[in-house]
C-alpha cells in the first residue's frame, strides 16, 4: 500500500511559505484562531487485500467524513495546527463477494511551526468485514521535527498493514 504524505508534504510547504523566513524583524498581530467543523460526503474505491482469502477485492465506500480542523496564529509569529477527521457511517459492498464493510478510525494531525517546524501525524484506518479474516488495519505514526535551518532533527515513520 502507498503512504500518502501529501498532507505532510503540504504542512511543511505551508510553513516555509506562510512564515516568513526573511530574518528581518516582524511585527506580529494579536493571536487569531479559526476552527472548522465539517462533514463531507465522500465515495471512495479502496483494495481491500484481506477479502477472499487473500485474494483481495475492491469496495467502494461512501458514507460521510467528519473533518474538525483548529488554527492559532498566535502573537509571536508561529502557527499551530490540529486535525481530525473521522469516518461517520461509511460502509460498502465488496464487489466480488458481496461482503459488507463499515469503514472505522481516526486520522488526526499536530503541526507547529515558526521558525523550524513539527510535525506528528497518527493514522488509524480499519475496515471491518463480514467473516473471519476480511478486516484490514492501517496505521502510521509519522513525526518529523525540523531546525530553523531546514535540518530534520527527528523522524519517525512507524507504518503497518494487517489482516485479521
Amino acid at each position: 500500500m502507498k503512504k500518502n504524505t501529501i498532507p505532510i508534504i503540504f504542512l511543511l510547504g505551508l510553513s516555509l511559505l506562510g512564515l516568513g523566513f526573511t530574518g528581518a524583524p516582524i511585527a506580529y498581530a494579536k493571536a487569531t484562531t479559526v476552527t472548522t467543523n465539517l462533514k463531507i460526503p465522500i465515495a471512495l474505491p479502496v483494495f481491500i487485500p484481506c477479502a477472499l482469502d487473500g485474494v483481495g477485492e475492491e469496495v467502494k465506500l461512501t458514507g460521510n467524513l467528519h473533518v474538525l480542523m483548529h488554527i492559532t496564529f498566535d502573537d509571536n509569529g508561529g502557527i499551530h495546527a490540529k486535525t481530525h477527521f473521522q469516518p461517520q457511517g461509511i460502509s460498502g459492498i465488496g464487489e466480488d463477494s458481496g461482503d459488507k464493510y463499515q469503514g472505522t478510525g481516526v486520522t488526526q494531525t499536530q503541526f507547529n511551526g515558526k521558525v523550524g517546524v513539527e510535525v506528528t501525524f497518527v493514522n488509524n484506518f480499519r475496515m471491518i468485514g463480514q467473516g473471519k479474516g476480511n478486516n484490514f488495519l492501517v496505521h502510521e505514526t509519522f513525526h518529523i521535527t525540523v531546525n530553523a535551518n531546514g535540518d530534520a532533527t527527528a523522524s519517525v515513520d512507524n507504518f503497518t498493514t494487517d489482516c485479521k
